[in-house]
């Protein structure tokens, strides 16, 4: 196979692997993927709290955020606070009724992790950090070259 076709199946397989682990979540809390992927963010950003934050930073529709973090309002596990600067911007706050949840995600990610990288040397884990980093800084930079973002 081609060195792009590996790279893209890597990739693809990566995800469906973290996915798969987060749909045992979802099962466990009766959420959407989506909706455990907002709480995970949430979590895991402090600082990124917006439905704009998530949109961008990990690359969803919109439209699917927004209906998520409705669903995550109902179920008392999310909170919306207006910004005392900015009227426009609305942030999110997960709701103690959310702790169990993450402890879950962060149980679930240490796994992820521990399985994904196992028989890699911390040196090589960390290589890999640095290459993945400059990847994504290319990724980007030459997506808004093309009026990709």
């Amino acid at each position: 196979m081609g060195y792009t076709t590996d790279f893209l199946m890597t990739l693809r397989c990566v995800i469906k692997f973290h996915e798969g682990m987060m749909k045992h979540v979802c099962s466990q809390y009766n959420l959407s993927l989506i909706e455990a992927n907002i709480i995970a963010f949430l979590h895991n950003n402090p600082g990124k709290d917006t439905a704009k934050d998530i949109v961008e930073l990990r690359m969803l529709s919109k439209g699917n955020v927004s209906q998520a973090v409705e669903s995550l309002i109902q179920k008392s596990l999310l909170q919306r606070a207006g910004d005392a600067k900015d009227r426009r911007k609305v942030h999110l706050t997960l709701l103690p009724k959310s702790a169990p949840i993450t402890q879950t995600i962060k149980s679930m990610q240490r796994n992820f992790y521990q399985e994904l990288f196992q028989g890699i040397s911390l040196e090589e884990q960390k290589l890999f950090l640095h290459i993945n980093r400059r990847l994504m800084a290319n990724s980007q930079t030459a997506m808004k070259g093309r009026d990709l973002l």
